[in-house]
């Protein structure tokens, strides 16, 4: 297995490979300062010859997409922590990755290149879309959706049934109580709309 991205956020994901006793060839990142990262190599920034099962270990949701739709020959396979709690009825899709102490409950769908960070919680029914980001400790209440490409931060939580659009920022901390449209950045308890994502 390939990790696309060589940095903290890596360092985690290659630990759950570890777990997972499943072997790393090496990290791929332009970064020319570092050459490794534990014991693992660091290769080239293109993965256009690189042939294999990979996991993008980036945290910018934007960026995972972006290399996804440049990688589409690499085989993207989910990474779930022995250490986290995952009901056998929840769904995850290929390339997310969930940390250790996360739990996912009943009849959950992640969608491909989620992270679901350390401690986050995700409750019975919701649906998270393709590249959203969970950051650790954030609370999903039931039936929540959160639409593609969305950052919920450190510590935010959503009442149940709420739904927040795509590509959304929401802050660490937040608590959100009621729909939120898409492109919008929301901060404080409870959360308001401070401006809209433009790029």
């Amino acid at each position: 297995m390939y990790l696309y991205g060589a940095s903290g956020h890596g360092k985690v994901i290659a630990e759950i490979a570890e777990e997972l006793n499943i072997p790393i060839e090496g990290f791929i990142d332009g970064n020319t300062s570092i050459n490794a990262i534990f014991s693992y190599r660091i290769l080239a920034n293109s993965a256009s010859d690189i042939q294999g099962e990979a996991v993008i270990s980036i945290g910018n949701n934007k960026v995972r997409k972006d290399i996804v739709q440049k990688n589409s020959h690499l085989k993207y396979v989910s990474l779930i922590s022995k250490k986290a709690n995952i009901s056998s009825r929840a769904s995850i899709d290929e390339g997310s990755v969930v940390m250790m102490g996360a739990t996912v409950n009943s009849s959950v769908y992640i969608g491909k290149h989620c992270i679901v960070n350390t401690n986050a919680s995700v409750d019975h029914d919701c649906i998270i879309e393709d590249y959203v980001h969970l950051s650790p400790n954030v609370a999903l209440a039931g039936n929540v959706k959160v639409g593609e490409g969305t950052h919920v931060g450190i510590g935010a939580c959503v009442i149940q049934g709420v739904k927040i659009g795509k590509w959304c920022t929401i802050g660490a901390g937040a608590v959100v109580i009621k729909d939120v449209p898409d492109n919008a950045v929301v901060v404080g308890n409870p959360a308001k709309i401070m401006r809209y994502n433009t790029d």
